[in-house]
């Protein structure tokens, strides 16, 4: 054995302490596959007076002062579970600088300037490893920037917010609306006292633009992805879904495409979709995650398994950790950011999409052929129509099913339509993907 790889951890909450966890039951096996021991040099934390149970580690080891552990002389890789961008930013890009490996969870700094910390691993000769990112557990990340380099990605399709699946799944099993399956969601530990970062998309959208970065080698932001939350998504909603044959997920969709003059972009958006049943991704439930991956030699890949919580989260910075440390140990480290393609971004309304849109009519003559004029002056094409009584009052309810259209076009015929006097409301506008 060489001399210990010794580990500032940054954060000591949920994840962390299953870091430091992980890092004592399994340090002798640890040690093995890396060659050396792990150490613990220093754990940055807010607040000291915290009382952290049976945490096995040392209390001396504790300190609130992170930008002084990271510049100690006897750190050599930097864990970072305390999420946000500032100061966690300020903090890895001086350890990178520094040629400190750093290995994150943070997907909220990836998202908004992943660049710069790939511009300071590549400055100071560095790994940045990111795992934890997306996904907890599920080994995703690496086989895109390695198993799959050698291969052409052209789709990402994803169920990565294990909240918002929770919810979903509840509202499509018990037919609860939203508030009574996020209240569930709650109760159990699923969703935070304040979920808005989970049911307004904003996590989801995160973890798309890390995805499409890796899969389309271009620098992705948080800031480029459409996103939707699952919100308006009513018990109705699913209900139609399962009369199609369908059950709605919150996906994050991330596929190349060619804009009008034919040049290859890239479009990536988190919004609630119908699926049909036969889809792989539609018997993913409760809160676990996964991610179906079309690729042009290996074909249909999918990856499947919790992705939240912090013994999952902890056991894919753990691996990350245990790669740094053996290429530390080794004198390399790993290939930098691949951005090459640098592909642009396809806006939202050139995305090609369908729609299932719910509409409650009057019911005279002349209505369903008002509706389809509608849509044929936007150059939508109808799939199908299904009409029912509507629920309360004298009218009808119309169910529209489109074929794949521009985004745009598809929204400004929604737009059109709510304005038609035989149009009473409309009542639902859900996109449609997966062939159903």
């Amino acid at each position: 054995m060489t001399s210990p790889v010794r580990l500032a951890l940054l954060g000591c909450g949920t994840v962390g302490s299953d870091v430091v966890r992980l890092l004592h039951e399994q340090s002798a096996d640890l040690a093995a596959r890396i060659g050396a021991p792990l150490e613990i040099a220093g754990i940055a934390v807010r607040r000291l007076s915290r009382d952290r149970g049976d945490l096995p580690v040392d209390p001396a080891l504790f300190t609130t002062d992170a930008l002084g552990l990271i510049k100690r002389d006897d750190v050599d890789v930097v864990v970072e579970v305390v999420g946000g961008i500032e100061p966690a930013r300020s903090w890895l890009v001086e350890a990178l600088r520094a040629g400190k490996s750093v290995v994150t969870a943070n997907k909220a700094l990836l998202a908004e300037d992943g660049a710069t910390l790939h511009d300071a691993a590549a400055e100071g000769g560095a790994d940045l490893y990111y795992e934890a990112s997306v996904a907890g557990a599920i080994p995703l990340l690496r086989p895109l920037r390695e198993s799959l380099h050698g291969d052409r990605i052209n789709r990402v399709t994803g169920i990565v917010n294990g909240t918002t699946n929770f919810i979903l799944s509840a509202m499509d099993a018990t037919g609860a609306g939203f508030a009574e399956a996020l209240e569930e969601a709650t109760e159990l530990g699923y969703a935070e006292a304040d979920p808005t970062a989970d049911v307004e998309g904003f996590d989801a959208a995160a973890k798309a633009a890390i995805l499409a970065s890796l899969a389309f080698h271009t620098r992705v932001t948080a800031a480029d992805v459409h996103r939707e939350g699952i919100t308006e998504v009513s018990a109705a909603d699913v209900a139609s879904a399962k009369a199609m044959g369908c059950t709605i997920k919150l996906l994050c969709i991330a596929a190349r495409g060619a804009d009008a003059a034919g040049r290859e972009t890239v479009s990536v958006r988190v919004h609630p979709a119908m699926i049909p049943l036969t889809h792989p991704l539609a018997s993913v439930g409760d809160a676990f995650n996964a991610v179906f991956v079309e690729a042009e030699a290996a074909g249909q890949l999918m990856f499947y398994g919790r992705g939240a919580g912090g013994a999952p989260t902890a056991s894919a910075v753990l691996g990350d950790v245990v790669a740094v440390a053996r290429n530390r140990l080794a004198g390399v480290h790993a290939a930098s950011e691949s951005a090459y393609a640098d592909l642009p971004v396809r806006p939202m309304g050139e995305a090609l999409t369908r729609y299932h849109i719910s509409l409650d009519v009057a019911d005279r003559p002349g209505v369903l052929e008002a509706v389809a004029g509608v849509f044929a002056r936007h150059e939508v094409s109808i799939a199908t129509v299904r009409q029912a009584p509507a629920g309360a009052g004298p009218g009808a309810e119309l169910v529209i099913v489109t074929h794949v259209a521009p985004d745009a076009a598809l929204a400004a015929t929604v737009r059109e339509l709510r304005g038609l006097d035989i149009v009473r409301s409309v009542t639902s506008v859900l996109r449609v993907e997966g062939g159903a």
